[in-house]
């Protein structure tokens, strides 16, 4: 054997070996490894895969307080969904730490033994949202494209690769597909006082938004759904720390005495979101439980 001979057989080995490792396009998960999936790519490959999400955060509908009416209008989308029913693309925008992610986190632990699944997507492979339909589009179980902290800067491709998949494609969507997205940006856009200068005025006085602007709500408008989120009232976080601070194990008493340093948590985080009650509460109920010890 010559030495181009052994090394063509060494190199088919070393690519057989690669192959093996690497996801196949388009090859399916292992649908019963769990109830959520990332898309992921190996690096310096093009092939996107789904990978399960081994531990889900066990959140629920009942621990989320105070956006009872963005809850109860996110809970019946959902179960319309998964019902097999008409429902929504849907958008939640607002306040940072107040509950968006959770929301559809407690949604997915609600539904999941109803057949719901969530694949979360990076804004970076948005384009790849065709192959990811594709890929779900013949099972059976109902699937939530989760796009989390979503906000886009101009002339970035995943823009355009969204509004395609929401409504911009010859074919349709599949539906046992949804697309839910969370950002803090109503528009997904940055918003600039020089968009105010592409305003046009009619002689009836009526005023129309220019090409920049128009082109900026496009995308939001293809969500079917909009969901807005709020800064809570300090009594409204201070209820949202007694609620977490009594599921640490901490009891009545305890969770009066730590209004205070609740208060001044908030303070130095320049934020009353439930994400700060919850970080508070983790991090006074450890103090108690490890002084206890």
């Amino acid at each position: 054997m010559t030495q181009l001979d052994q090394f063509l057989v060494r190199a088919e080995a070393l690519l057989a070996r690669i192959e093996a490792i690497l996801p196949q396009a388009g090859s399916q998960p292992d649908w019963n490894a769990g109830h959520a999936f990332r898309w992921r790519k190996a690096a310096g490959n093009s092939r996107g895969y789904l990978q399960p999400v081994g531990h889900i955060a066990p959140i629920a509908l009942s621990d989320l307080h105070h956006i009872d009416v963005q809850k109860q209008q996110i809970e019946q989308n959902t179960r319309q969904f998964v019902h097999g029913k008409p429902a929504n693309n849907v958008l939640l925008t607002g306040a940072r730490g107040t509950g968006k992610s959770s929301l559809i986190k407690a949604c997915l632990n609600q539904y999941a033994e109803h057949g719901l699944r969530l694949i979360e997507v990076d804004k970076d492979d948005l384009a790849d949202l065709p192959d990811i339909v594709d890929l779900v589009a013949s099972r059976p179980e109902r699937f939530i494209i989760f796009c989390d902290d979503l906000s886009f800067e101009e002339g970035e491709s995943g823009y355009k690769a969204l509004k395609v998949a929401l409504d911009g494609s010859i074919a349709a969507q599949s539906d046992n597909v949804l697309i839910y997205a969370t950002s803090n940006r109503r528009h997904l856009m940055p918003e600039r006082m020089s968009d105010n200068a592409t305003y046009t005025h009619t002689e009836d006085g009526d005023l129309h938004p220019g090409e920049t602007v128009e082109e900026k709500i496009s995308l939001s408008e293809r969500f079917g759904l909009w969901v807005s989120f709020y800064s809570f009232k300090q009594d409204d976080y201070l209820s949202i720390v007694a609620h977490w601070l009594a599921h640490f194990g901490c009891n009545a008493q305890q969770v009066d005495a730590a209004r205070g340093d609740a208060l001044r948590w908030a303070l130095q985080r320049g934020s009353r979101s439930g994400r700060v009650a919850w970080q508070f509460a983790k991090d006074h109920a450890g103090r108690i439980a490890e002084s206890a010890s």
